[in-house]
C-alpha cells in the first residue's frame, strides 16, 4: 500500500542516468513530482515520460520538479532519456528499496503471469516534504497534465 497523503515523504538517495546523486531532502522548498514507473522504453512508460516531458515548462512555472524512478540501471535510463528527449532526471532504484519505502512494489499480473514489480504511482511532495497527493493506477498518456491540473487546485 502506498504511503498516504499527509505523511512525511520517505527521504532517499538515488543516482540518475549521469551518476548524479539526488536526495529528496535536497529539494526542500520545492514541490516534487515523484513518479514511479515499471520499465524504461516500454509503451506505457514511454507515454507517461513523454507526458511529463511535454508539461515540464508548466511545472517549472510553478517551481515544481519532476523525478522519474524505476529499478532500471542508470545506463538504461540514459538510453531512454536520449531516445525520447526527456528533460528531467530518471533515478535508478536497483533492488527496489525506495519503491518498497513508498509502497509501490507489489504483485502484478500480465497475460496470466503473476510477478512482483513497480505499481505505477505518482506522489506530489510539498515544499515541506509531506505527501500532498497520491495518484494510483494512472493513465500514462494523460498523466503529466493530470498532475499539473491537480497542482493548480492545491
Amino acid at each position: 500500500m502506498p504511503v498516504s497523503a499527509g505523511t512525511l515523504a520517505p527521504d532517499f538517495m538515488l543516482f540518475d542516468e549521469t551518476g548524479t546523486e539526488h536526495r529528496l531532502s535536497g529539494y526542500h522548498g520545492k514541490t516534487v513530482i515523484l513518479y514511479f514507473y515499471p520499465k524504461d522504453d516500454t509503451p506505457g512508460c514511454t507515454k507517461e515520460a513523454c507526458s511529463f516531458r511535454d508539461a515540464l515548462p508548466d511545472f517549472h512555472d510553478i517551481d515544481a520538479v519532476v523525478l522519474g524512478v524505476s529499478p532500471d540501471t542508470p545506463k538504461s535510463h540514459a538510453r531512454f532519456k536520449e531516445k525520447f528527449s526527456l528533460n528531467f532526471p530518471l533515478l535508478a532504484d536497483a533492488g527496489h528499496k525506495i519503491c518498497d519505502a513508498y509502497g509501490v512494489w507489489g504483485p502484478k499480473n500480465f497475460m496470466g503471469k503473476e510477478y512482483e514489480g513497480v505499481l505505477r504511482t505518482t506522489f506530489v511532495v510539498d515544499p515541506k516534504g509531506r505527501i500532498a497527493r497520491v495518484f494510483e493506477n494512472v493513465k500514462p498518456a494523460e498523466h503529466g497534465q493530470e498532475v499539473l491540473d491537480a497542482l493548480k487546485e492545491l
